[in-house]
Parts: C-alpha cells; sequence; structure tokens
C-alpha cells in the first residue's frame, strides 16, 4: 500500500485513541461526581427524616404547651371575674352601688337578675291586691328579666363561677376570696408546666436547628456533584461529536482504500488476461494479424502442402520444396 495513503489513517486512529482514553477518564470523572451526589442526596434524605420526626415532636409538645397556656388563661379570667365579684360585694355591703349596669361582674348580674325573677314570680302568684294592669307591667318585666338571664347564663356556665348569696355577702366573699386564690394558683401552675415544656423544646429546637442546616449542606454538596457531573457530560458529548467525525474521516479512507485496491486488482487482472479468456482481445488479435498479410497454418517441411490465408479470406495451396543429399563429383 502507499505510504500517503496509510499515514493519514494512522493519525486519525492515533487522534481517535487520544480522544477515546480521554472520554474514559472522563466518564471515569463524571461517574464520580454522580456517585458523590448519589451518597449526598442519600445523607441529605437520612438528615431531612430526622429533621422531620424532630419536628413533629416539637410540634406536639408545643401543642402541648399552648393548650396549657390556654388553660391559664382560663384561670386568669376566672381569677379575675371573682376578683371582680368581691370588689361588687364589697361596694355593696359598703352601701356604694355602680350605676352602670355592664361594669358589675356577669355573675353578680345574673345573681341579681335571679334573685328579681325569683321576686316578681313571687308576687304574681301571692299578691292579690294585684291589678290586671300591674300585673301585666310585671309580666312584661319578668320576660325581659328572663330574656337577660338567659344571656348571662353561658358566660358564667363558660367560667364555671360559683354562685353567690347575696344574703351573706360576708360568707360569700370569704368564698370567693378562696376562689380566687385557688384560679391564682391554677394559673401559676399551668404557666409552671408550659415552661418547663419549654424547657424540654429548647434542646430539640437546637438540634433541629443543626439537622436543617446538615441538610442544606449535604444538599449544597448534592447539587455542586451533579453541576461537576453536568459539565463534563457536557464536554463529553463534545468529543462524542469530534470521535464521530474521525471515525466517519476514518470510514471514508477505509472506503477509497479499498476502492483503490479493487482498481488496482481489476487492472492487474485485465493486464494478465490470455485471449483465450477475452474475446475482445481475441477479436482484436485475429483484425491484426489479417491486416498484417497472411497467417501460416501447419508445420515448416517444404514437402508438406502448406495453407495461405489470403487478405480475402481465401485458402492457397504450395507445394513445398524437396530437400534430399545431393551426389556430390569424385
Amino acid at each position: 500500500m502507499p505510504e500517503d495513503v496509510e499515514k493519514p489513517d494512522d493519525d486519525l486512529r492515533t487522534r481517535l485513541h487520544a480522544m477515546e482514553t480521554r472520554m474514559r477518564r472522563m466518564r471515569d470523572q463524571r461517574n464520580g461526581h454522580n456517585e458523590d451526589a448519589r451518597r449526598a442526596a442519600d445523607s441529605r434524605n437520612a438528615i431531612q427524616e430526622q429533621g422531620k420526626e424532630l419536628r413533629e415532636s416539637i410540634k406536639a409538645r408545643l401543642d402541648e404547651q399552648k393548650t396549657i397556656r390556654d388553660q391559664a388563661k382560663v384561670h386568669k379570667a376566672k381569677r379575675d371575674e371573682i376578683q371582680n365579684q368581691i370588689r361588687e360585694l364589697i361596694n355593696q355591703k359598703k352601701g356604694r352601688r355602680s350605676d352602670e349596669k355592664n361594669s358589675k361582674s356577669i355573675v353578680l348580674q345574673l345573681t341579681e337578675t335571679v334573685s328579681e325573677i325569683d321576686r316578681i314570680e313571687n308576687t304574681i302568684m301571692t299578691d292579690g291586691r294585684l291589678t290586671l294592669e300591674s300585673e301585666n307591667k310585671l309580666l312584661k318585666k319578668l320576660k325581659s328579666l328572663i330574656s337577660r338571664r338567659n344571656e348571662l347564663l353561658p358566660a358564667v356556665a363558660e367560667f364555671e363561677i360559683i354562685k353567690i348569696d347575696l344574703n351573706d355577702m360576708d360568707g360569700s366573699i370569704i368564698i370567693l376570696k378562696s376562689e380566687a386564690d385557688s384560679e391564682h394558683q391554677a394559673m401559676i401552675d399551668c404557666h409552671k408546666q408550659a415552661d418547663g415544656i419549654w424547657e424540654d423544646v429548647k434542646p430539640i429546637l437546637e438540634e433541629r436547628d443543626f439537622l436543617r442546616a446538615e441538610g442544606d449542606r449535604l444538599h449544597a454538596a448534592y447539587i455542586t456533584s451533579r453541576e461537576a457531573a453536568n459539565e463534563v457530560h457536557e464536554n463529553m458529548k463534545e468529543i462524542i461529536d469530534q470521535c464521530n467525525e474521525i471515525r466517519d474521516e476514518i470510514k471514508a479512507a477505509n472506503e477509497e482504500r479499498e476502492r483503490v485496491i479493487r482498481d488496482h486488482n481489476l487492472s492487474v487482472k485485465d493486464a494478465l488476461r490470455t485471449p483465450d479468456q477475452d474475446e475482445d482481445m481475441a477479436d482484436s488479435l485475429t483484425e491484426q494479424l489479417l491486416n498484417s498479410g497472411s497467417l501460416i497454418i501447419g508445420g515448416i517441411r517444404e514437402s508438406d502442402e502448406q495453407l495461405t490465408v489470403s487478405k480475402d479470406g481465401g485458402l492457397n495451396k504450395k507445394r513445398g520444396r524437396k530437400f534430399g543429399t545431393a551426389r556430390g563429383k569424385k
């Protein structure tokens, strides 16, 4: 094979081999980045799962704390309402009455309303001196008081406030003070319990924050590794395109070399072909011989008849000359 045909092909193969070697290194590098990304993702997912469990635990504890804080607010509201009742009773005991109806505690308002309802009902049932007009006025007032009582009952039931006896103010004040102290202590106990829960939650919150930061770090590592793998992959795509171009060039060179070899073999085969293998060649040689004169067919003995082929294609017989031994003179 000529040297100028092989040399470019060898150069292409050398370049292709170098690029394929580089491709293998880049593939290993990309796989390494992908493996780093997978490990980071697995660790991140595990951390996030731990964080999720901690957040659920924290939420449950904080919900419990909120419930206790709400209970403390209820105790505080009860204490304040009882203390308001005490002030109202003390004012009534001293003969001071508030002109504003709504300034009284709801329990005291309810107590006074119920007492007035009982008084009117008793009057209607027992006082025979009532005229029809007076009775109608009392019934109208009774209806209004009953409506007021129905408005106050839910509020009193909500706070579970004890009823007071207006006929025994001193005893009611003592009972109310005891209830106020009890509600105040219950409020303090609730706050202490809620504070204890918060002390238990604080280290869990710190652990949650650590896990969150660690999860963010691992996620950033995952993103970095994935981006590095994608960058290597993009570079690999460029080299793959170059390798394909080189392979196409090598393929074209091989096809050209095969064509040259095929043409050369055909040329050699044609050169070695004999007239009996090539009808065109035989016809050509016959034409040349016919154009050259005559063609002698047979041996060269003078005594044999010789056939000659004339230019017009006919056969002529010639008598051969006889050769012998002449007797010489002595």
